[in-house]
């Protein structure tokens, strides 16, 4: 009896311990009892009921990649790509992650290849090696609302590689050639048209620049000349003053020596008139009266000068 109970009590034991669970961090369990969907556990300890309760999946909730194979692709102007896409998701719903879909991974692929050629079935070759951008966004987009359903959350899709065809890479290595040609011959055209400017700019500057010179040469000869004559006419003004002054000084003089002799010389003129009177056919002018007449006619000619 006390072995019986010490065997149901490791089996109890055992029992408990097989029941109990830790779910780890970044893990979710879907528990099933009796074969249908139960609860999902989170991260933490947990017990389950044996023979009853079972963890029908181990659902990891971290973000995962997916990287697929290069995939034939033709585009709107019918050019055959290889392209290659790496994909980037996470579970967002543990229990329609388990239920929603059979192998949601390889489910999730063929869509991915699909929903590429129906991508880039709509636009042409150019678009499709220069918008990388676009098809990624379009990609995402319809991947994520068609995989809602199977509680996937696609993060982000990108586009790995674009491989054309040799004979469109040929092409387009002779297209890419006719550019860089075409450009070099822009850019040596638009190098002698910048040199043409700037020479045409250069000589302008310099006859500008002479044809100031020749002002300022020519201003400067003016005011020179203007000077000159300022300063001969000023001359010409100091000597006409001077005559003037000098002619005016002699006039003071002879007014001064007219003026003192005058009575002497008025009385020699009544003299001179008695005398003319008589019976005498002789007459004797005394030197006095001689130089003032000369006196009289210098003031005479004095006066008719023009000043």
């Amino acid at each position: 009896m006390y072995w019986v109970l010490i065997a149901l009590a490791v089996f109890i034991l055992l029992l408990v311990i097989s029941g109990t669970k830790i779910v780890p961090q970044s893990q979710t369990f879907v528990i099933e009892r009796f074969g249908g969907f139960n609860s999902t556990w989170d991260v933490g300890f947990h017990f389950m009921i044996p023979f009853i309760d079972r963890v029908a999946k181990k659902v990891s909730l971290k973000e995962n990649v997916i990287d697929y194979p290069p995939q034939p692709v033709i585009t709107r102007d019918n050019v055959t790509l290889s392209i290659d896409t790496v994909v980037f998701y996470q579970v967002a719903d543990a229990k329609l992650f388990t239920y929603g879909v059979e192998n949601p991974i390889n489910a999730m692929a063929n869509l991915t290849v699909t929903t590429l050629r129906n991508v880039i079935g709509e636009i042409e070759l150019d678009q499709t090696l220069t918008s990388r951008d676009t098809i990624n966004a379009k990609l995402r987009s319809m991947l994520d609302e068609a995989t809602d359903a199977w509680g996937i959350k696609v993060n982000r899709v990108e586009v790995k590689n674009i491989s054309p065809p040799e004979s469109v890479l040929e092409a387009m290595e002779k297209q890419m050639k006719a550019e860089r040609e075409k450009r070099a011959t822009i850019l040596a055209a638009e190098g002698e048209k910048q040199s043409a400017i700037l020479h045409a700019e250069a000589k302008k500057e310099a006859a500008i620049r002479e044809a100031e010179g020749q002002k300022q040469a020519l201003i400067l000869q003016a005011e020179a000349k203007k000077e000159a004559a300022i300063r001969e006419a000023e001359g010409e003004a100091e000597a006409i003053m001077g005559i003037q002054k000098a002619k005016a000084d002699g006039l003071e003089k002879i007014k001064a020596v007219v003026g003192s002799e005058g009575a002497i010389r008025l009385e020699s003129f009544k003299a001179l008139e008695k005398v003319s009177e008589g019976q005498s056919t002789k007459i004797i002018i005394p030197s006095e009266i001689q130089n003032l007449a000369g006196a009289v006619v210098s003031v005479t000619e004095l006066a008719k000068t023009k000043w």
